[in-house]
């Protein structure tokens, strides 16, 4: 288990959308031990494979401490319930900064596990924000999309002021 450098805002890659997984095997094993480590050493509570600047649908997230972490292989969202909830929000890739986001409160995810079996998990409140949160990051939404304009402006000066000091 390695702790991965963060790609930072505005880097490029964060906005591409992410490749599926297609091999099931050691090296997809070691990624997700190595996203948890670098989500550890972040800290946060949820990354995904792009965040290293790997262009893999991977995410993991460790928001349990009884559960443990979990890893998402192609996670993609096939049901949303149409009530919204906000949350505030802020990213690995971009830290020091957060702002609320409208996200839907409940939703179902198709899933592979890292051994390529496929899982279905329905979550609500913060697990449903993750979801959508990193899944938007897989498809090359970066959080700061589902802002508005002059909340996202103002948020990017945020940042660039605090990454200058």
């Amino acid at each position: 288990m390695t702790i991965r450098p963060i790609v930072r805002y505005p880097d490029p890659r964060l906005v591409l959308p992410a490749q599926p997984v297609t091999v099931f095997d050691y090296a997809l094993r070691a990624l997700a031990a190595d996203l948890l480590e670098t989500i550890h050493a972040a800290p946060g509570i949820g990354i995904t494979a792009p965040h290293i600047g790997v262009s893999l649908r991977v995410v993991v997230l460790d928001l349990d401490p009884v559960e443990g972490a979990r890893t998402y292989v192609n996670p993609e969202i096939i049901w949303a319930s149409p009530e919204m909830i906000l949350h505030r929000e802020g990213s690995v890739s971009m830290p020091g900064v957060n702002d609320e986001v409208s996200r839907h409160a409940r939703v179902r995810i198709s899933y592979q596990d890292v051994d390529g079996n496929l899982q279905t998990e329905e979550s609500e409140g913060l697990r449903a924000v993750c979801h959508q949160h990193e899944i938007d990051q897989l498809n090359g939404v970066f959080w700061i999309k589902r802002l508005s304009r002059l909340k996202r402006e103002r948020l990017i000066k945020r940042f660039e002021k605090m990454s200058r000091n």
